[in-house]
């Protein structure tokens, strides 16, 4: 199940640092991608890095949306939450397929053979005329003991 955050306005990279933060503590959330305008090559003091499960990750888009792939509708309230905390300027919830699951026959002519070697949790997280090492980052998740 996928569901899509959609703040009232574009998001500065703190708030959406604090927000997927704070959202990366919650359990039943599979996988998160940002979504927005790409951010000019020039420089800008938008054109920083984040902190991510401590990791420093370059943010390339004005964060616009942020589509999650979920476990269940449990975990919506939790996120609701998260959101009120972090968006006091609004937002909307949509449930509905944002994230490709599959491999596309895009993707097969992007990558060729070297499809096969295309991770199945980087399917959908990033677009296919687009250098994935340049356009998506994966965070692994500490295993619970």
């Amino acid at each position: 199940m996928d569901i899509e955050i959609f703040p009232h306005r574009l998001l500065n990279t703190d708030t959406a640092e604090r927000l997927l933060n704070d959202l990366d503590g919650l359990k039943g959330i599979k996988r998160m991608v940002i979504q927005g305008p790409r951010l000019s090559q020039e420089e800008s003091p938008e054109h920083r890095t984040m902190i991510l499960k401590g990791e420093e990750v370059t943010i390339q888009v004005k964060p616009g949306r942020i589509l999650m792939e979920i476990d269940s509708e449990e975990v919506i309230e939790e996120i609701r939450e998260k959101c009120e905390e972090n968006l006091p300027f609004g937002y909307n919830i949509h449930v509905g397929r944002f994230i490709r699951k599959q491999k596309t026959v895009s993707d097969t002519l992007k990558y060729g053979e070297k499809l096969e070697e295309v991770s199945e949790e980087m399917v959908g997280l990033t677009d296919q005329n687009a250098q994935l090492s340049e356009r998506a980052k994966v965070l692994k998740r500490k295993k619970e003991e």
